[in-house]
């Protein structure tokens, strides 16, 4: 049986019934779970019955999920923290806090490791060891709202999976945790204010299509033809470049919602005006976004990062197109927090945090 953190609302009720309890009691264990986030504190907790008691005493119902901070980095620029979180096995993933007071933002690892192998990116140097579980994946975003509870009197408004993995190669424990994390009786954050980050698995993004909620779809892309967008990455040869964009295309239609396309900068590789025109063009006539992000460093790949002239001159073609474009704002680079540079990995300056 999964985790608590990783039961739904009904999957809850089901779990009570199951064991002889009536389920008109997950109401108030649903809410000691995932919106007062009490952990191993759930017997005590305010309205949970004898019944109740006695099963979680028992050693039969589910356990809340083991989840250790091991690491912890806040970035000199005041707004970004990192958790290394080490997994019931002893495996590690990380999750990110972003953001400015009332609008933080949680960025949730989906895998340990990835298997999309792209090569500036730190987590697809790893390789792939597993997927998360719905409970692992929650349970990441409220230890992300503890700390900023305890930290800030403040709660999460958004979710990002840009973490560690491809989400979409892992859909159904995804789809299973942001079903919990959006539910109006836990954290209860918007389905518009989570997004869903892939780097181009297109089965993932067929079925995110016909998902009855709508969550935002943030596609990477880093070459406008399949040569250069192979050579970065290595999936493009299974998931080639017209194939997604129609995937992303019929997307679109279905969910009435613009796409959001992710293009990393690289200097002397993808960030010229030749490379713009041609994404302006691959992009023509579909409701889209395009989030320029020059290269943040790391150790297994040699790229640098654009001229702040060839970033600026790049949106000015993109937004002359007629698409919006913005620069990524640079969060966390001190601590290896940005886009691209998660690995589960201690840091020089990593200290005891909430």
């Amino acid at each position: 049986m999964n985790d608590f953190e990783g039961l739904s609302y009904r999957a809850l009720e089901a779990a009570l019934e199951d064991a002889g309890i009536n389920p008109v009691h997950a109401k108030p264990l649903f809410a000691a779970i995932q919106r007062r986030l009490l952990g191993a504190d759930l017997s005590e907790a305010e309205g949970i019955l004898p019944p109740v008691q006695r099963w979680l005493a028992s050693g039969q119902s589910p356990k809340c999920c083991e989840l250790e901070q091991t690491g912890y980095t806040p970035s000199a620029d005041g707004f970004t923290e990192k958790y290394l979180l080490r997994l019931a096995e002893g495996a590690e993933v990380e999750a990110v806090r972003m953001g400015f007071p009332g609008r933080f933002t949680a960025c949730l690892s989906s895998q340990v490791g990835c298997a999309m192998g792209c090569v500036f990116c730190a987590t697809g140097q790893m390789g792939f060891s597993r997927h998360l579980t719905a409970g692992e994946i929650v349970a990441q975003a409220h230890h992300v709202e503890r700390s900023l509870r305890a930290s800030h009197g403040d709660r999460l408004r958004n979710i990002v999976m840009m973490g560690m993995g491809e989400p979409l190669h892992n859909f159904e424990p995804l789809m299973e945790a942001l079903d919990i994390l959006t539910d109006n009786r836990g954290l209860n954050i918007g389905p518009a204010r989570v997004a869903v980050s892939t780097v181009g698995h297109i089965p993932g993004i067929q079925k995110l299509a016909r998902h009855p909620k709508r969550y935002s779809l943030a596609v990477s892309l880093h070459g406008a033809s399949d040569a250069e967008r192979g050579a970065l990455i290595p999936v493009n040869k299974k998931w080639p470049l017209a194939e997604l964009v129609e995937a992303c295309r019929e997307y679109s239609a279905i969910k009435r919602a613009r796409v959001f396309f992710a293009w990393t900068l690289i200097g002397g590789v993808n960030d010229s005006a030749d490379h713009a025109h041609r994404l302006a063009a691959l992009l023509t006539g579909m409701d889209a976004h395009v989030n320029l992000i020059p290269l943040n460093a790391t150790e297994g790949y040699e790229g640098e990062a654009p001229a702040e002239e060839n970033v600026r001159e790049f949106q000015r073609i993109i937004q002359e197109s007629g698409l919006p474009s913005t620069v990524r704002q640079r969060r966390g680079i001190d601590v290896a927090a940005g886009c691209g540079q998660l690995k589960a990995k201690r840091r020089v300056r990593a200290a005891a945090g909430p």
